[in-house]
């Protein structure tokens, strides 16, 4: 298995990580079937999100498997007074990653992440290592160390 530039970030900052492959399925990147995959509950599996705010542009949003993005919530953390998706087609241009295999370590530019709150509720949580069928297991603090994120109440359970 090949490092990722995600593994090469969190090995500078020297900090300790463990990598889980599994075996993709193109027809469902779900985070339901990733944690089904990696072994764990799809609470503790967090999916990164990419959106454009109207004032404040691109952000990332990294919230539970579980759970679905509050908009609003996000908007009032950035600042925005609006934000939404990056479509589909605009994701692997702004973010130098595909769907399935975007992470917050080493988009193309260093754009503010916002990480749901939830995260600190984990000893370790799951995140995307870059490319699909990667995944990196890693400690909230360390990994909101490395994103340099914002902690907020950005997600609500999907009903």
């Amino acid at each position: 298995m090949s490092k990722t530039n995600a593994c090469r970030i969190l090995d500078s900052l020297g900090i300790h990580y463990e990598l889980r492959e599994y075996k993709v399925d193109p027809g469902d990147l779900s985070a339901e079937n990733v944690a089904a995959k990696v072994g764990l509950p799809t609470e503790q599996v967090f999916k990164t999100l990419s959106l454009r705010g109207d004032r404040n542009g691109i952000a990332v949003a990294v919230i539970p498997g579980s759970y679905e993005l509050d908009l609003k919530a996000l908007a009032h953390l950035t600042g925005d007074r609006k934000i939404e998706m990056l479509p589909l087609k605009e994701v692997q241009s702004v973010t130098g990653y595909i769907r399935g295999g975007v992470t917050a370590l080493g988009m193309k530019k260093d754009y503010p992440v916002f990480v749901d709150e939830t995260m600190e509720l984990w000893d370790s949580v799951c995140v995307s290592a870059g490319q699909r069928g990667l995944q990196i297991v890693i400690a909230p603090a360390d990994y909101l160390r490395a994103t340099a994120a914002t902690v907020g109440e950005i997600s609500r359970e999907k009903h």
